[in-house]
């Protein structure tokens, strides 16, 4: 299945694309590859899930805000390219995790973005992958994700 077919079957809605909040570009094409900007876990009405993962939220709540982080993502992928189908996979995510200094399970945050990556594009959806974690997020975001994907 392609991807836009994939986002259909699993229900999904893609949100509007963030616009970018400072002096940068939410997504740049160089050669064969889309750069997309860090972004952060908005839901479709626009609320920021906020907080910092082991001490304001939950394992389970940071997992769903690195989905959030991944469906602004694809957003910023069908602005740009007018279609997921035109993009092959993902080359690799980085994921910045604000989470509390006794908290070590930032891959399992990240985790929830990168299963909806590999369900959207399948196969071409595994990629590599670093998940950081940091003191503090713009905006006091709980997650934050950028991503390398190629055309």
């Amino acid at each position: 299945m392609t991807p836009e077919e994939n986002i259909k079957k699993l229900n999904i809605i893609l949100p509007k694309a963030p616009d970018p909040v400072g002096s940068y570009v939410a997504s740049k094409i160089v050669g064969n590859f889309i750069y997309i900007s860090g972004q952060v876990s908005f839901d479709l009405e626009g609320v920021l899930t906020k907080g910092k993962i082991g001490k304001d939220l939950s394992l389970e709540q940071g997992q769903e805000a690195a989905k959030l982080c991944a469906l602004n993502i694809l957003a910023q992928l069908k602005k740009k390219c007018g279609s997921l189908d035109k993009v092959k996979g993902c080359v690799k995510l980085t994921g910045y995790v604000n989470s509390s200094d006794t908290f070590v399970d930032q891959p399992k945050i990240i985790n929830g973005a990168s299963n909806l990556i590999s369900n959207i594009f399948g196969d071409n959806g595994k990629h590599t992958r670093a998940a950081v974690s940091v003191n503090s997020l713009p905006l006091g975001a709980a997650v934050e994700i950028d991503g390398i994907f190629e055309l």
